[in-house]
């Protein structure tokens, strides 16, 4: 047993593992990259990043992965399948390490410490992506022009620019956004009563948030006062 969480396990190599999680050990080093890993198979994952290998395909969509755990959790996202769910609040994901990392929102724990400042965080991604604050690092480049990000989500929502795909869908209408911001801001517009406010004098108008738009070209006007 575990004495630091209260986990069993019949095997003291699974133990030896799982402590681990508590000390931070990762003993198994890549030797192209300054990855290293808890277990060794999380190693041999790893080093598939190097060759560019992407054996496991979908066969609902163009997507590929060079890990076949990668395209089962993929795969949820054509069946809509969430089988992890919390037992606190009934939140429901498709991935277990989502539901460990939504867990955290429940205790208040957060393991994730930057060396630079007073930040915490529950997610290491979260504190790798507040790392580049301090570095100023854009480790994500587009291939198709010379935009670089901070964030790979970043990278994402860019690279919708070159290939026109609009994943966010309105439910009353056929309109579909690249960005969740824009759909946000259709929806607000075209299905409620709601309507932006423009502000300032004749002859200036300022569009206010939350219906900045940084790309397209919308304006919304008010009668000037007299």
């Amino acid at each position: 047993m575990c004495g630091e969480c209260g986990f069993r396990t019949a095997q003291s190599s699974t133990l030896s593992i799982h402590m681990r999680t508590h000390t931070g050990e990762k003993p198994y080093k890549c030797d192209l990259c300054d990855y290293s890993a808890a277990q060794k198979s999380n190693l041999e994952q790893h080093r598939v990043n190097h060759t560019g290998e992407k054996p496991y395909i979908c066969g609902e969509c163009e997507y590929r992965t060079a890990h076949k755990s990668h395209l089962s959790d993929h795969m949820k996202c054509h069946t809509g399948e969430k089988p992890y769910m919390c037992g606190e609040c009934g939140y429901r994901t498709a991935k277990q390490s989502n539901l460990s990392d939504h867990m955290k929102s429940h205790t208040g724990e957060k393991p994730f410490i930057c060396g630079e400042c007073e930040y915490r965080t529950a997610r290491k991604s979260h504190l790798s992506q507040h790392m580049t604050t301090h570095t100023g690092g854009k480790p994500y480049k587009c291939g198709a022009c010379e935009y670089r990000a901070a964030q790979r989500s970043h990278l994402s929502r860019h690279m919708r620019t070159h290939t026109g795909e609009k994943p966010y869908k309105c439910d009353q209408c056929d309109y579909s956004a690249a960005q969740k911001s824009r759909l946000d801001h259709h929806r607000v517009i075209k299905h409620t009563d709601e309507k932006p406010t423009c502000v300032g004098s004749v002859g200036t108008e300022q569009l206010i948030a939350p219906y900045m738009q940084t790309s397209e070209t919308l304006y919304w006007r008010e009668t000037p006062h007299v």
